[in-house]
């Protein structure tokens, strides 16, 4: 089977990544996610969709009803930014599941965010195997990361297939 791993830039927030792609600021528009839900849906069996939880009202809407789900990454330990009152502590996932009768997952993750990774936004290695798990993939799949930036969703996904990792190891995620 084939999945997808897609963590563009969060909607109006392009400008984090306009230094390292010239079409980061394109994914401040809607229109842009649009078109990658529609890529997701039509050419993958089981995808994942990263985004901000100030965006799910904007981009759950894109996907038909019943054609993917809402997953929570909680994030115990999380950047808290002064002047926020209220920390941005977890980030919804949209998801489709494939291939049933396999053990039950959880909807959530709780997962530390990564530090010293080089890059914004940079997914913890047990994210990306909570990501794999509940989109159902597995050994003989194939997965697209659509959006590398670090590489740690490609090293985790050949850790997870029984691959050697692409990357050297990676430092450890932040302790609580």
């Amino acid at each position: 089977m084939r999945f997808a791993f897609a963590d563009p830039p969060y909607l109006g927030m392009g400008k984090f990544y306009a230094h390292l792609h010239p079409e980061a600021l394109t994914w401040d528009r809607i229109e842009t996610h649009a078109a990658l839900a529609e890529r997701l849906m039509a050419e993958y069996d089981g995808f994942v969709l990263c985004l901000a939880s100030v965006n799910l009202a904007q981009i759950l809407p894109l996907f038909p009803v019943g054609a993917a789900r809402i997953g929570a990454w909680v994030k115990p330990f999380a950047s808290f930014k002064p002047g926020v009152p209220v920390a941005y502590a977890w980030e919804p996932v949209i998801f489709r599941s494939v291939r049933g009768g396999r053990e039950t997952v959880r909807d959530w993750v709780a997962e530390n965010i990564t530090l010293q990774r080089g890059l914004v936004g940079a997914k913890p290695r047990g994210f990306c195997r909570w990501c794999f798990e509940i989109m159902g993939a597995g050994k003989g799949d194939t997965l697209d990361d659509l959006f590398p930036g670090s590489g740690a969703v490609s090293a985790a996904w050949a850790e997870w297939i029984g691959g050697k990792s692409p990357l050297p190891e990676l430092p450890l995620e932040a302790s609580a």
